[in-house]
């Protein structure tokens, strides 16, 4: 971020209401290009628990996690309210909180209308100017929901307040559950917008300590891009050219990528 004009552009894009209005025009465009979204919702199903990867904008997630035997829940990063709002009414969710990873609009410019609709909390760092932010979240904190118990990890780097949500899957059953926002990606991570690289690889690096069948599930769908350089600089890797047949695979059947990372590695 050392282009004066490009540092004036994300001061207005991510402080301003300016910042608002470009963004809700990208989702009304998006709404436009794609109808039923970029990508299928089909849902992570496990004993007790539900995971809709929810595609909104052109290529970010958020995530409607439920437990099935109450029926409340939680969404990451709610960007486009009406794509969150229709997924609840379909499942009739009860929803718990919002949790919000960074103040970024494509992932917060749908706390103020999810949290005066279903009259909810919205976590995330004092360090963001998150939207709607009720309750400031620490590092190591763990918050509750019912069944649904996360733990906030604070990963900065991709902005200074950056945080990360580990849903504790153990009494479902499932491996924990990583909801990465911009920090980390299938075959990539975010770029590095207010942090310092150092803090971005002290984010990444406690990332590496997480179990390794730990599921990632990312705000983005960048994985064909991340391998597809990857391949271009390694032709002969194996390891990225199965992963890159597997992504296109997923991508053709219009699959979310992120959840089976770990798993499949």
């Amino acid at each position: 971020m050392d282009k004066p004009l490009f540092r004036l552009a994300y001061i207005l894009y991510s402080n301003t209401k300016l910042g608002l209005c470009y963004h809700k025009r990208q989702v009304k465009n998006a709404r436009r290009q794609f109808q039923n979204g970029h990508s299928a919702i089909k849902p992570l199903i496990f004993n007790g628990l539900k995971i809709f990867p929810i595609p909104m904008l052109v290529d970010n997630y958020s995530y409607l996690v439920v437990a099935t035997e109450t029926g409340s829940g939680v969404v990451i990063d709610p960007s486009d309210p009406q794509a969150v709002q229709a997924c609840i009414e379909r499942e009739g969710v009860y929803l718990d909180g919002i949790l919000t990873t960074h103040k970024h609009w494509d992932h917060s410019g749908g706390n103020i209308t999810l949290k005066s609709l279903y009259k909810c909390r919205v976590y995330g760092t004092s360090m963001d100017n998150i939207p709607g932010l009720t309750s400031p979240v620490h590092d190591g904190e763990e918050l509750t929901f019912g069944q649904l118990r996360f733990r906030v990890a604070l990963t900065p780097g991709h902005t200074q307040g950056h945080a990360t949500y580990i849903l504790d899957g153990k009494s479902f059953g499932v491996s924990d559950c990583l909801f990465s926002g911009d920090l980390l990606f299938l075959a990539g991570c975010g770029q590095i917008f207010e942090g310092t690289a150092d803090a971005m690889l002290a984010s990444l690096d406690y990332m590496s300590g997480l179990a390794d069948d730990t599921l990632l599930l990312p705000g983005h769908e960048y994985a064909l891009e991340n391998l597809m350089f990857a391949a271009d600089l390694e032709p002969k890797n194996e390891a990225v050219l199965l992963k890159l047949d597997w992504v296109n695979e997923q991508r053709g059947s219009r699959l979310c990528t992120g959840e089976v990372w770990q798993r499949e590695n």
